[in-house]
């Protein structure tokens, strides 16, 4: 099957010493009555290396000893034995006794010819053979049956191994692994006989080995595995004990290599039976306050339904769970099975009964290199010497795997300890990178291009530390933002943390259909946070934010005197409301509170569970804005089975003003820069700020430059001026669907998922809109923009011509359909959506395709 053969001088040798040692010459038949020979002197011949001593140290025989050819025959398998030696001979003169050895070469290098889908650097490691090591034909062999098994292991069994040696001087050797990878050795065809109820594809569809074709070119689950084959015996039957077939068994699984040893050929042989119902579904409780027939009654498993091995499985769990919330960490739930073949159904009677107490004797961190023990000690539920509680070890693991610093099938492993009530936690870790380098782009109408960057280590210094660094850069915005958070304060439960930013926002307009930026928006500040946990469950998070904006705009450009007091105030005409009312310096001092709620199994990448958040900030301690805001959101994860995970969440929120700004209906209490906005990414399927009440300006074409009469509207909205308001009330849902797929594309990290999105934001303070189109003129003098129709007694010219509408104030629900698909690339993470609105107001702004990408270090 595989080819292992030697040089012909290897293979001479191996013929010479097997002669020797097996099939030496046979004895002289003995004389009667002849004279006891003895053994006088023992010489060695041959020797280089090897001292005469040592060599007389190997063999049994000595001086003074009876010379019989039996003796002789030990010498030689003494030495053979030894391994040191290629050839050894042995001859007898009345007594004298001289034995002739040629020794083993020492090996100059091992040389790997013809490996290419394994590098030197994965074979040596494995192999026993290495320089200046004594050459052995036993070990050659040994290294050759390995090197096929590292092939056997990438699936090609079509691997074959020459050595070679070639004789230096000084009985030295260079040993040649001439290899022939050979092809990659796949699964040709799944084979099943036997199955009656299920079609092959159905049962080749649970399998993880896959066969070979176009759709899995690039799937390593095509390739030949015994220990899969093994795990898929194992998938059938539990497919077929969760469709009710109780009795189902895999007579036999058989991999046939082909002729050419190419590829698989995989026979299953299976045994179907019949198919059961449930029959009783019983509760006996030996646990006080539980009414065995209450529970029974609000169990999944149904008298009447099919039988479904993995629903039994999974109300043992809730049971399990159930109990240990009520106190009853040590509860046994055992599912007892009364099969009825008669009727076919399967009666199951869950017992509830409490376990003797078993204690943890130790808790072991093992794997870690740069996480530090403490970081992975401080989230388990349970501590040496406390009881060994099932429901708070799957707490713990939860805990730690929500870290996000290890591996994602991290589990917490349990080991017997020094005596039957005792046992050992074992946390083995496996570290992955913490570090994100993360980079998105995308295009807007309002924004075109736009860039965020961000790096960010989550375990800093293996503390648990996360440190953080954000860049976003569009044609109209730039921002950057610095954050550290420290989870466990003094090694206390406390977190705390703290972001400085700064951000700039360059605002347009235009001037002969040219965009411009002509102010400018900064805020600079810094925010302060800290937690503490109020139940295992509940945690309470207060913060303090003090923000410095100041928002500036050339007034010789867009201010104009206010006609009754003669003071230059900004014009709306001119620069629009977006600018004129977010103008000027403020201070913003907030405090806030958050409530959290948190159930899930792992906040990274949730599968069941809930979380749910309220907070409340208050502004008014000290700046010169003052409001109160109320935010709240909850989401939940339900795990459906065969990978299927469907998620709800729903968020909204309110602020009010706490002092006026102005007498005019016209003008919000609540600052722009203080309401909710909605669109990309809360709401997919539509622009940054998107969604909402907004001031479109749309300007007018073919228009007579000197009366200003006629002209069309333009359609396009690149070329509108789309101020954004915002809203004091908005609303978001969202429902997906995450999409489980095949072993290969797992193996890529795809995931996809499908969703629908749905939200408003709403109620603000209705603008002022001239309802009749406008004019703007150059200034004949200083060239500038207004409104103005001359100076100086001469006529202007009008450059623009402009409609203003006010759009999309409504409560009513803008609904988008989607679908994702999140892959862990090469490069890092990816996330590309593709969205349709389904439902909008007049206004939004929709969009259709989003993406980032990014890498982790």
């Amino acid at each position: 099957m595989l080819a292992l053969t030697l040089t012909t001088g290897l293979t001479a040798a191996v013929s010479a010493q097997a002669q020797t040692a097996i099939a030496p010459a046979p004895a002289a038949a003995a004389k009667p009555n002849a004279p006891v020979e003895l053994v006088r002197t023992i010489t060695i011949v041959g020797a280089q290396r090897l001292e005469t001593d040592t060599i007389r140290s190997y063999i049994r025989l000595k001086e003074g000893d009876r010379y019989t050819q039996a003796a002789a025959d030990q010498v030689l398998k003494d030495l053979y034995a030894t391994e040191l030696f290629a050839d050894a001979q042995l001859r007898n003169n009345a007594g004298d006794v001289t034995i002739e050895v040629k020794e083993n070469p020492v090996i100059n290098r091992i040389i790997l010819e013809g490996n290419k889908r394994l590098k030197d650097d994965k074979i040596l490691p494995e192999i026993k053979l290495a320089a200046r090591q004594i050459f052995t034909r036993s070990k050659v062999r040994a290294d050759v049956a390995r090197i096929i098994e590292l092939y056997k292991r990438q699936g090609r069994f079509a691997a074959s191994v020459e050595p070679k040696m070639v004789m230096l001087e000084q009985n030295r050797v260079d040993i040649v692994f001439e290899l022939t990878e050979g092809p990659k050795s796949k699964v040709r065809k799944i084979n099943i006989i036997g199955n009656e109820r299920f079609k092959d594809g159905q049962l080749r569809g649970q399998m993880v080995t896959k066969q070979a074709g176009l759709t899995k070119l690039f799937s390593s689950s095509t390739s030949y595995d015994p220990d899969r084959l093994a795990f898929d015996q194992q998938k059938l039957r539990q497919y077929y004990l969760t469709n009710g077939y109780a009795d189902f068994r895999v007579v036999s699984a058989v991999a046939e290599l082909t002729p050419d040893k190419r590829d698989f050929i995989i026979t299953y042989v299976v045994e179907e039976g019949k198919r059961y119902k449930f029959g009783d579904i019983k509760v006996d409780s030996q646990l006080r306050d539980f009414d065995g027939d209450v529970l029974a009654k609000r169990l999944q498993p149904k008298t009447g339904a099919w039988y479904n091995a993995k629903l039994v499985e999974d109300t043992v769990d809730s049971l399990t769970e159930t109990a240990g919330s009520f106190g009853y960490a040590f509860a046994d739930v055992r599912p007892d099975f009364n099969r009825n073949k008669d009727d076919l159904t399967m009666s199951i009677t869950f017992r509830l009964t409490e376990s003797p107490r078993v204690y943890v004797e130790r808790v072991d961190v093992n794997g870690n290199t740069l996480t530090q023990d403490k970081v992975v000690r401080r989230e388990f539920r349970i501590s040496e010497g406390d009881a060994f509680s099932s429901f708070q070890i799957k707490r713990s693991s939860n805990r730690i795997k929500s870290l996000g610093y290890f591996q994602e099938k991290f589990e917490v492993e349990q080991k017997p300890g020094s005596a039957p009530d005792r046992i050992v936690l074992e946390a083995n870790v496996e570290e992955r990178p913490t570090g994100q380098l993360q980079l998105s782009a995308g295009f807007s109408s309002l924004e075109q291009f736009i860039l965020q960057a961000s790096i960010q280590q989550n375990n800093f210094r293996g503390r648990g530390q996360t440190v953080g660094l954000s860049i976003d850069y569009s044609r109209f915005s730039r921002s950057v933002q610095a954050s550290f958070t420290e989870p466990y304060l003094f090694d206390r439960n406390i977190s705390l943390g703290f972001d400085i930013y700064r951000r700039d926002f360059n605002s347009f307009n235009f001037q002969n259909s040219s965009r411009n930026t002509t102010y400018r928006q900064s805020t600079t500040g810094f925010q302060f946070r800290a937690g503490v946990p109020l139940t295992e469950y509940i945690s309470l998070i207060g913060r303090y934010t003090l923000n410095f904006e100041n928002v500036t705009l050339d007034r010789d450009t867009y201010y104009l005197p206010n006609p009754v007091t003669g003071v230059s105030e900004c014009s709306i005409f001119l620069a629009g409301r977006y600018l004129c009312d977010a103008i000027g310096r403020r201070t913003s001092s907030i405090i806030g509170a958050s409530l959290v709620y948190d159930t899930l199994d792992n906040r990274l990448r949730p599968t069941r569970g809930s979380q749910a958040v309220i907070g409340i900030d208050v502004a008014g301690l000290g700046g010169d804005v003052r409001y109160a805001r109320i935010t709240a959101n909850a989401s939940r994860f339900f795990p459906l089975g065969k990978g299927f995970v469907f998620s709800v969440r729903g968020e909204g929120g309110a602020i009010r003003a706490l002092s006026s700004r102005s007498d005019e209906a016209t003008i919000d209490d609540v600052r722009l820069t203080d309401r909710f906005f909605l669109g990309e990414p809360q709401i997919r399927g539509f622009d940054i700020r998107g969604v909402g009440p907004r001031v479109l300006r749309k300007f007018y074409a073919s228009f007579d430059p000197l009366t200003g009469a006629g002209g069309t509207v333009s359609t396009d909205r690149n070329q509108f001026v789309d101020d954004a308001l915002g809203g004091k009330l908005y609303y978001l849902t969202r429902a997906e669907l995450e999409i489980p797929l095949g072993s290969g594309a797992r193996e890529l990290g795809l995931r996809p998922s499908i969703y629908v999105d749905a939200g408003a934001v709403f109620n603000v303070a209705r603008p002022f809109t001239s309802g009749t189109p406008l004019l703007l003129y150059q200034d004949n003098v200083t060239g500038r923009l207004t409104t103005a129709a001359n100076t100086n007694n001469k006529a202007n010219s009008i450059v623009q011509k402009f409609d203003e509408v006010f759009l999309g104030d409504s409560p009513k629900p803008r609904v988008s359909v989607g679908i994702g698909v999140n892959w862990n690339s090469p490069f890092g993470p990816f996330r590309i959506d593709l969205a349709r609105a389904l439902t909008k107001v007049e206004g939004d702004d929709p969009k259709i395709l989003t993406f980032n990408v990014g890498t982790q270090f």
